[in-house]
């Protein structure tokens, strides 16, 4: 399998060199030159599969030209030691919970694949993975790749932006993991990480690569959890959408491939917070980037989303047929609220700031159809990751997971670093 860059489809490279890479030279995503098609057959025959028996149908198609079957398994059973629930909250509405992995967020998945597969094609080489996150990626990353022999890993992250919860579990680890405080917003900590990947001097002195959702293998391991979903929607179920919640939409995009694979989903609803670039080019507006707002869903304060390419080449470009097939909302912090605290007093189960924004996109989407749909919001962490702002708006103490406990006895080890690409650009040199 090739893969091209979503800024030159001419410009192709192996898979070895999509993931090591991360970003194309060009600044373009990789994308598969082909996305396999999988049998309604064999997608009806998941409902009696398990979790990893249905990973290994999916990876197998996906990757079966590069990796050996072995291979293949060892990534799938390495990345699927957890489960990922889907919880009927109320008629017609599901929960897909895939916060049951290490550091209780769905990007447990990405990072667990990404870090298997790279140990498996690096053979040998020193690496530096440089990772920008507004939350949940650093921590996914940082204890996906803990520990991994030849890989250094370093975070960036906005000072004051990210909560305590999410900082503690990327700041502690220590090791191989090195976590840089920036003063700015996310967008920034992605810039510098962009400008290092294409600056000539560091790619002379080191070997540097991705771990966040621009990179292939942290990207293409979360369409597995959408056909898990599909496959456990009660037998004979209508038309199907998602609800996503969308910050720098690499979760939605890996939805969309399982669609082009053959799974039947029927529409995706991109739900975010007041980081609205994307609804608003769902709804006929140019695709027009601004600097981010930080808001209570902190994981989606995004203001230019690097995978919005990858949803347009998912659909060829065509601009009318993504916009027919994905509707956008965005919710206030209020409105974010007052919903985790209706659906709490209405059905009993407690959602996070950003399984809030999704069941609220959900709810709009299906009020707006004329047809039946079965709904999957994504709830993408769990609410303990968000304590301070779920107990304040459900006036209530959560039972915390031991997990979560144990990373808050750590001690924060961080590194200040001004917002200046070559203040960062010197601290990878001198790190040489």
């Amino acid at each position: 399998m090739k893969y091209f860059s979503t800024n030159d489809r001419s410009h192709t490279v192996t898979l070895r060199e999509a993931v090591i890479q991360g970003l194309a030279p060009d600044q373009g995503l990789y994308m598969p030159e082909s996305i396999p098609v999988i049998p309604s057959t064999l997608i009806t025959r998941m409902r009696n599969m398990s979790f990893r028996e249905i990973g290994y149908e999916v990876i197998g198609a996906l990757f079966s030209e590069d990796l050996s079957e072995e291979q293949m398994k060892d990534l799938v059973d390495h990345t699927l030691q957890f489960d990922a629930p889907l919880v009927q909250v109320e008629e017609h509405v599901f929960s897909l919970e895939l916060f049951h992995g290490p550091t209780l967020a769905f990007k447990d998945f990405g990072a667990r694949f990404c870090s298997k597969l790279m140990s498996l094609l690096l053979d040998k080489q020193q690496v530096k993975v440089l990772v920008a996150t507004s939350g949940d990626t650093g921590s996914a990353v940082a204890n996906g790749f803990f520990g991994v022999e030849g890989v250094e890993v370093i975070i960036l992250y906005p000072s004051g932006k990210v909560s305590e919860l999410q900082e503690k579990q990327f700041t502690t680890l220590g090791g191989n993991v090195i976590a840089l405080e920036v003063e700015g917003v996310f967008d920034d900590c992605q810039r510098m990480v962009k400008e290092a990947f294409l600056d000539p001097a560091l790619k002379g002195k080191m070997l540097l690569t991705s771990a966040n959702s621009i990179n292939i293998a942290r990207w293409i391991p979360q369409c597995l959890y959408y056909f898990y979903a599909v496959s456990r929607l009660p037998e004979g179920h209508g038309k199907v959408a998602f609800s996503v919640p969308s910050g720098n939409f690499g979760n939605i995009a890996a939805g969309m491939l399982a669609e082009r694979a053959g799974l039947p989903i029927d529409a995706f609803v991109a739900a975010t917070n007041i980081n609205k670039v994307v609804p608003e080019y769902l709804e006929g507006e140019p695709f027009a980037p601004k600097q981010s707002i930080q808001t209570i869903s902190n994981s989606m304060d995004v203001g230019n989303p690097s995978n919005f390419y990858r949803l347009l080449a998912l659909y060829g470009g065509d601009e009318a047929l993504l916009r027919d097939k994905v509707k956008g909302y965005f919710y206030s912090d209020s409105q974010t609220r007052e919903v985790m605290k209706a659906v709490k007093q209405s059905t009993g189960y407690i959602m996070d700031p950003h399984g809030a924004v999704a069941y609220l996109g959900l709810k709009d989407f299906m009020s707006s159809q004329k047809e039946a749909y079965e709904g999957i919001f994504l709830e993408t962490a769990h609410p303990g990751k968000f304590r301070d702002v779920v107990e304040a708006t459900l006036d209530e103490t959560l039972d915390m997971p031991q997990r979560l406990m144990d990373f808050m006895k750590g001690e924060k080890r961080a590194i200040p670093l001004e917002n200046d690409y070559q203040a960062f650009r010197q601290f990878l040199l001198q790190s040489v």
